[in-house]
């Protein structure tokens, strides 16, 4: 672990909820003193601690960040966890409801399966269907029609009123699959549901599931990502305060005098102790460093180190706490063209110019497109990785869902692709969360949703030291 110094020109003040200064005034932009304080703040010892900030939810629908250690710290409440670590054979257990009674004849109801009709997926997918009733769910298992007719089943494990089932072996053709629910009456009240058809296309773009490998395909995104840096309090007064590792994308914003880094909300501002992050570093393409890891040393970096100015995040993200807040887990860090890089000589004082930046999709990805989520690992740093699979609905939380996906702490924040073959974007949404009891990730969906408001908010907002944040839309 290296402890060199570095200068660095300019301000990163991320803290405070306020919108103090309309979008489109005239205000400074940050200055150097400010900023150095800033690099001087970081210590051996505070990057020696700093942790990945990596949420997930038990069966219960309870918050958890997970520590260094694998163990899982309590987010807004204080009720322990269920078990140690998370394992993918052990299914939450079904709902137990009321007690069983003979008088009732209704079977389940059963909605939201996805793949929908008319969905394309590749050779495995996560399929998913919310199924509830009023005396509880005794089972669910999804059936499954080749082209040839040929029928198979899988159960379906149960987290709240979301059952899943990740189903792997699809060849290319028509397929239709159904649901059959039964309910906890000594009867088994069943509901059949119709059959939904959907395609399968397992050629062009890769169709290989991958759950936690080294991103070997280089393309855009390989400068355009990077490493986020940053600090967020560990109490309601603030008095104290952890260092805490994400990922982020340069986003492509066709504005000029800035550059936007997409990346999760929960990296850019504190749900439960109500404060914006403050001491942020992003560092592109850290995974290229002729270093031998993080170590803070921006010239060994091959696009040396920037830092933003301010954070912009849903209101709805900061009025409410995590998992509740989960839909709006999308953010913004927005970088000046000036006074916000140091370290390795660049051509281009502008972060997109010189990393280059991606195009964020804001119209609604295909459910079963084969997807890539990447982002940064905390324990193999300082290594870029990535899962890879079928793009699947997450209904408990109106997102998206990759269910083999097991990205290690660090990647929170990055990006997901479509198709991305060769790297290229564009981003469809970002790394945010997971269940603690079995595997897989959600990313909240930036179609028809405040993403593209609040990132017209991160292009046109004034830069304004004394502010740490934006909240609106």
């Amino acid at each position: 672990m290296k402890t060199s110094r570095f200068g660095i020109t300019g301000i990163i003040v991320v803290g405070a909820l306020a919108i103090s200064t309309p979008v489109g005034s005239s205000t400074p932009e940050p200055t150097a003193g400010a900023h150095n304080a800033v690099v001087a703040h970081w210590t051996p010892a505070r990057i020696d601690a700093a942790a990945p900030r990596d949420f997930a939810v038990d069966r219960r629908g309870l918050s958890y960040l997970k520590k260094k250690d694998g163990s899982l710290e309590p987010h807004g409440h204080s009720r322990p966890q269920l078990y140690a670590t998370t394992s993918p054979s052990q299914p939450a257990p079904a709902a137990r409801g009321i007690a069983p009674t003979a008088a009732d004849v209704t079977g389940p109801v059963v909605t939201a399966l996805s793949p929908a009709a008319g969905a394309t997926i590749g050779a495995s997918a996560t399929f998913s269907a919310t199924v509830t009733d009023t005396t509880g769910v005794k089972s669910v298992t999804f059936q499954t029609v080749s082209p040839s007719g040929r029928k198979q089943s899988f159960a379906a494990t149960a987290s709240g009123s979301t059952y899943r089932a990740t189903i792997s072996g699809f060849t290319t053709g028509t397929w239709r699959w159904f649901v059959v629910a039964r309910d906890t009456n000594r009867k088994s009240n069943t509901t059949t549901t119709a059959s939904v058809t959907f395609a399968v296309n397992t050629g062009g773009g890769g169709s290989t599931n991958v759950a936690n490998s080294a991103w070997l395909k280089v393309g855009a995104v390989q400068n355009a990502a990077g490493r986020i840096y940053f600090e967020m309090p560990t109490t309601a007064s603030q008095t104290s305060w952890n260092g805490y590792v994400c990922s982020g994308t340069v986003a492509t914003d066709s504005t000029t005098g800035r550059s936007v880094i997409i990346t999760a909300a929960h990296c850019v501002y504190d749900d439960v102790n109500k404060a914006f992050a403050r001491n942020v570093l992003f560092i592109p393409n850290q995974v290229n460093t002729t270093g031998t890891g993080t170590d803070y040393d921006c010239n060994n970096d091959p696009l040396g180190c920037w830092t933003p100015s301010f954070g912009v995040v849903d209101t709805d993200w900061t009025t409410r706490t995590f998992p509740s807040n989960i839909p709006w887990d999308y953010a913004y860090y927005v970088v000046s063209d000036t006074g916000a890089h140091s370290g390795t000589p660049v051509a281009n004082s502008a972060l997109d110019v010189t990393a280059g930046s991606l195009a964020v999709q804001f119209t609604t990805p295909t459910v079963g497109t084969f997807t890539d989520a990447l982002g940064y690992s905390y324990n193999q740093d300082p290594k870029f990785m990535y899962c890879a699979e079928a793009l699947a609905r997450e209904n408990s939380y109106n997102g998206w869902w990759l269910g083999q996906c097991g990205l290690s702490g660090g990647a929170s924040g990055g990006p997901w692709m479509a198709d991305a073959s060769v790297g290229n974007g564009p981003i469809t949404s970002v790394n945010s969360w997971g269940y603690t009891n079995q595997p897989g990730m959600g990313g909240p969906s930036l179609a028809g949703t405040s993403a593209s408001c609040l990132f017209d908010i991160g292009k046109a907002q004034a830069f304004n030291p004394p502010n740490r944040g934006i909240a609106g839309c």
